[in-house]
């Protein structure tokens, strides 16, 4: 890996996006991330020497800001990974800003990025986009319709950005199942969640840096999506 480009992780104040900044920090890797809300965590990022960016990607200015500032700060990266995301329900009464809101986070922010920001991956070295996408897509979700159609739109834009921009940059996507528990989870709530893999395991934020550093280092893999779901799609 080039270790002089940083690499742009979105929505990385917290879980995921924050412990896979974290782990490249620990590689010596330069990182760039966004956050929507300042957090404790964000400080420690800073002082390891990390750049860090306030980014609200609920409307189309809030992302040309961001891309904006972005390149202020850097001519070159090494790779973006779209981790932010948002988790809304179809309230009644609420469901067109609901649907609204999970198109400008899930596929706006990156569709807009991606376009804006290829010039800063092709630096003539590995260069690589990774999204997030989640599990879900495999069959929908009742409860959360918005999201999870989002979702399955991001991982179309992967297959169009994997075309579009090979072969100097490979793109692919990462569909998580059940990760990390919040500390508000009860017991009840954990047991049925354990219960939908075959695994049946909560293995933790690590197992997804593990799928990043696959495709980051992998030379040969574009336009896929990895399912990191613990078996889901058995049970």
């Amino acid at each position: 890996m080039d270790h002089k480009a940083p690499i742009l992780i979105t929505g990385a104040g917290q879980r995921i996006g924050l412990y896979c900044a974290q782990r490249l920090l620990d590689e010596g890797q330069p990182v760039i991330v966004s956050y929507r809300q300042e957090r404790e965590a964000l400080d420690a990022l800073r002082q390891r020497g990390a750049i860090t960016l306030q980014a609200d990607f609920a409307d189309n200015q809030g992302i040309l800001s961001f891309i904006e500032r972005l390149k202020a700060q850097t001519t070159h990266l090494r790779a973006i990974v779209h981790n932010a995301s948002d988790w809304h329900g179809d309230e009644t009464g609420q469901q067109a800003d609901v649907f609204q809101r999970m198109f400008q986070v899930h596929m706006q922010a990156p569709y807009l990025i991606n376009l804006h920001c290829a010039e800063l991956l092709r630096h003539g070295g590995a260069a690589d986009i990774v999204h997030i996408s989640d599990d879900v897509t495999r069959k929908g979700s009742k409860k959360h319709i918005a999201y999870a159609a989002s979702k399955a739109g991001l991982e179309n834009l992967n297959l169009s950005f994997a075309a579009s921009l090979a072969p100097a940059i490979k793109v692919n996507a990462i569909a998580p199942a059940l990760i990390q528990f919040n500390p508000t989870d009860d017991d009840e709530y954990r047991r049925k969640a354990l219960a939908k893999s075959a695994l049946g395991i909560e293995p933790g934020p690590q197992v997804i840096y593990q799928a990043l550093r696959y495709l980051l280092d992998t030379p040969y893999v574009t336009g896929t999506t990895l399912a990191v779901n613990g078996g889901r799609h058995l049970i």
